[in-house]
């Protein structure tokens, strides 16, 4: 899917990295400063997705800080956008329970978003059709098609707003997984687990991609995943335009501790390799440019 980057330098995708002293806000801002602002993204009165993570309702980081949350949308209304939808579907029939529980829907309702539930609630998920587009997929090996969240083809932007962390599954979670819960439940979701899951996550970016990432690396797993996991905290926020550059630079930041579960080079990771043998994202370091704050 071809897509836009706003935020290049010179051709190259920016990546930010920030390190995190205590005001959130200011460190998400500068975060999005260094790679050029909210504003180049954003025009006047647009409606923007934001995708948090809320796979489950598990404290942070098994899923979405809400405050996080809470100043993303507040910096998206200030850069001009006319309305922001958060927007999730996890891993059980009840989404909206999950996202009361997680404490996200009464905080992103707070900074003026709409809080919404991919497709149907509940049971009435399992009979939905009019919330979800199925799309054929092409250029791939692994994925025919998906039926993906109709929200993806009506909004003017998309952002992201992924966790970096171990996965026990996928062996990693961060902006290439978070597309994942763009996906209709039970059939479609059954099938990315069968089999070739990883390679399937990095074809997904073949039908969908987001505008911006702004990635949450406070806190992080390094072993385990994505619910729970052994806890450290690189305390840093990254942005950027490109899921891959940021996922690398991510993976990077979990491997730099010595107990870390990820010891394969971050660019043989399956997610990665896959991504880049389609042509989506730079094939190495050189092809990225890393701002950091």
């Amino acid at each position: 899917m071809a897509k836009t980057n706003y935020f290049t330098e010179n051709g190259k995708p920016l990546v930010s990295k920030v390190t995190f002293t205590g005001d959130l806000e200011k460190s998400a801002k500068a975060a999005m400063s260094l790679i050029g602002g909210l504003e180049k993204l954003t025009k006047k009165g647009e409606t923007i997705l934001l995708k948090p993570n809320y796979n489950t309702a598990d404290p942070y980081p098994g899923s979405s800080d809400p405050e996080f949350i809470r100043i993303i949308v507040k910096q998206l209304y200030g850069a001009g956008a006319g309305k922001v939808i958060v927007g999730e579907r996890s891993a059980y029939l009840d989404t909206w329970k999950v996202l009361e529980k997680a404490g996200v829907v009464e905080v992103a309702r707070r900074a003026g978003a709409e809080v919404r539930v991919f497709g149907k609630n509940g049971w009435r998920a399992l009979l939905d059709r009019r919330g979800w587009k199925r799309v054929k997929v092409t250029g791939g090996c692994c994925l025919r098609n998906v039926a993906v969240a109709r929200e993806v083809f009506e909004v003017d932007k998309i952002v992201y707003a992924p966790l970096i962390k171990t996965h026990h599954a996928a062996g990693f979670t961060g902006a290439i997984k978070l597309s994942m819960g763009l996906v209709k439940p039970f059939f479609d979701q059954i099938a990315f687990h069968m089999r070739n899951l990883q390679q399937k996550l990095a074809e997904l970016m073949l039908v969908v991609k987001p505008d911006l990432v702004i990635m949450d690396a406070r806190k992080v797993f390094i072993t385990g995943g994505p619910a729970r996991g052994e806890l450290r905290t690189p305390n840093l926020i990254l942005a950027s335009g490109d899921q891959v550059a940021i996922d690398v630079e991510g993976v990077k930041v979990l491997q730099s501790y010595p107990d870390s579960s990820l010891r394969t080079d971050v660019w043989n990771l399956t997610q990665i390799k896959h991504a880049v043998d389609l042509g989506i994202g730079p094939r190495s370091e050189r092809y990225y440019k890393v701002v950091a704050g």
